[in-house]
């Protein structure tokens, strides 16, 4: 059964960039409630957790304005136009880490903030790893360390790790990737 949607009565862009546009939509949603969003307008993200053969994790860190402060965070970036998320993980996971995946697995794809951001993430597992070098945006300073899962754990559990993103792919491939394995 098809859902029903709110119906744009009208729509103005209030902002156009690189990354984002901002709009303005007056609407009528499918209950009848009459109003006015701001929307985020954004083209989609793809997420990356690196696993190693034994279970460690690749983790990225690198300082984030917005956040006021350097993170540790799964690989992650802003889909390219017209690329698939596959092919957007792939490009991240070389360009941050210098590493290529002969298996990709979509864990999940969420949507960080719906009450104003179109914005979806795709989370990736990789695997199969091999190293290489990191080809880093011109913007980019990035870090990137080996961390077991139980420290992984630890650094979410102390607030090291605050990432939502780098927190929900972790926490879904723990508990529904690794531990399936482990029972197998």
């Amino acid at each position: 059964m098809a859902e029903k949607r709110a119906r744009i009565i009208r729509s103005e862009t209030m902002f156009k960039g690189r990354v984002f546009s901002v709009r303005r939509d007056e609407i009528v949603e499918p209950d009848g409630l009459r109003g006015i969003r701001e929307i985020v307008t954004h083209r989609g993200s793809v997420v990356v957790m690196p696993v190693f053969p034994n279970g460690d994790v690749l983790l990225v860190r690198q300082y984030r304005y917005a956040a006021g402060q350097a993170l540790w965070e799964l690989v992650a970036g802003s889909r390219e136009p017209s690329e698939s998320p596959l092919e957007g993980a792939r490009r991240e996971l070389l360009e941050e880490t210098g590493y290529k995946a002969t298996r990709f697995r979509l864990l999940i794809d969420i949507i960080p903030t719906p009450g104003f951001l179109t914005e979806t993430m795709a989370i990736f597992a990789a695997e199969g790893l091999t190293a290489g070098p990191a080809q880093p945006e011109d913007d980019e300073h990035i870090v990137a360390r080996r961390f077991t899962q139980a420290r992984v754990l630890s650094m979410m559990r102390s607030g090291a790790i605050r990432d939502g993103k780098t927190v929900a792919g972790i926490l879904f491939y723990l508990r529904f990737v690794a531990k399936a394995r482990r029972s197998r």
